[in-house]
Parts: C-alpha cells; sequence; structure tokens
C-alpha cells in the first residue's frame, strides 16, 4: 500500500480491463520515471480521445464522425451486413481484407449470468437497419463462446421468417493445430463445417 496519490494512480490503472494489481503497479512507477512531458502527451491524448471519439449513428463503431469510415465508403457492399460483438471485431476482420461489406457492432453478447439480455444490446437498431430491404445477407461473427452461441441462436430465430441468408463463420482447427489437442467441441465444428477439397 502506497501514499496518497501514488496509491490513486494504481487503483485507477487497475480499474482498466486485463490489469492486475501487480501491472497497474508496475505502469504507476513507469508513469513515476517517465518524462513529464511523455506523460503530459498520454494524458491530452486520454482527454482528446473522450472528447472527439463517438459511436457511428449507423453501425456503432468508433468514429470521429457521424458516420464511420467504414459506413461512409461508397464501394462497401450495402447489401452484406457482418454483425459482431465489439469494435475490436471490426478491426480483426478488417485486417483479413476478406469481407467488403458493411457491419452492426451489438455492444455485447447476451449473458444471463452478467445481466446483459438482448435489450441491453443494440438489437433494436439492428432490426430497424434490415427494414428497408437493403440487406440480402446477414454474417453472424459473434465469439464462438457460450455467449456468442446464445446471441446468434437469438438473432437467428428472430432473422428466420424474414427473406434473408443468415450464414455464421466458420469456426474448427486452427492451422498449424494438431488435432490431439483439439477440444471436442472445436473437432465436432471442424467436422461439420467440412468443404470439399480443391
Amino acid at each position: 500500500m502506497y501514499e496518497g496519490v501514488v496509491q490513486d494512480l494504481i487503483d485507477e490503472l487497475g480499474r482498466l480491463p486485463g490489469v492486475g494489481p501487480k501491472s497497474a503497479q508496475r505502469i504507476a512507477f513507469h508513469l513515476l520515471q517517465a518524462e513529464p512531458s511523455d506523460v503530459r502527451r498520454l494524458a491530452d491524448v486520454l482527454i482528446e480521445v473522450k472528447a472527439k471519439v463517438k459511436f457511428c449513428s449507423i453501425c456503432f463503431n468508433v468514429s470521429q464522425a457521424d458516420q464511420c469510415r467504414i459506413c461512409s465508403d461508397p464501394r462497401r457492399d450495402p447489401a452484406l451486413l457482418c454483425v459482431v460483438e465489439e469494435y475490436k471485431d471490426v478491426v480483426a476482420i478488417e485486417r483479413t481484407r476478406e469481407f467488403r461489406g458493411r457491419y452492426h457492432v451489438l455492444g455485447g453478447a447476451i449473458s444471463p449470468i452478467d445481466g446483459i439480455g438482448p435489450e441491453q444490446l443494440r438489437i433494436r437498431e439492428f432490426m430497424i437497419r434490415l427494414a428497408d430491404g437493403t440487406v440480402t445477407e446477414v454474417i453472424l461473427a459473434t465469439d464462438p463462446n457460450l455467449e456468442g452461441e446464445a446471441t446468434a441462436t437469438y438473432l437467428t430465430r428472430m432473422l428466420k421468417d424474414m427473406d434473408l441468408r443468415v450464414t455464421r463463420l466458420a469456426s474448427g482447427l486452427p492451422v498449424g493445430g494438431d488435432l490431439e489437442y483439439a477440444d471436442e467441441v472445436t473437432l465436432g465444428r471442424a467436422f461439420a463445417g467440412r468443404r470439399i477439397a480443391e
């Protein structure tokens, strides 16, 4: 336990996701040893990001404008809509350079244990986006865990009576992995998602 403002800094850093008490202490002491100009630059960026960054009015991705760069890009296919849980998922998919459609960020996944139901997510806004008939395919790209599967199942049921192609990202064995180390669910999905060898 440290005195005053040093302990306050450690406590605040410890509130960040993925930062435990030891990491918070390490970061705090790094900041104490850093040049004042470096710490000021970090503080200025934190203040600026809170002031300037907002959410896209269409897809709810992070943006500095009313619409994010993806929603405002006329080259993107408006008929393809990829549904993701979080903003970081958009970045991960964009890095592949495989998807040329648009996104919808739900803001989480259904998790009754955490008190998150469909009403806490941006599902209503998602359904409004589908109402004009522009979208022909919805790609459900939620995480392959219990919460992501529950969210994908919920959305699939909501969309079943609509004239849409609803797809789910394939999941299975990672490249470079060994069959003997794969769990049953992953191996089962790999079999279910198999395709013709080319």
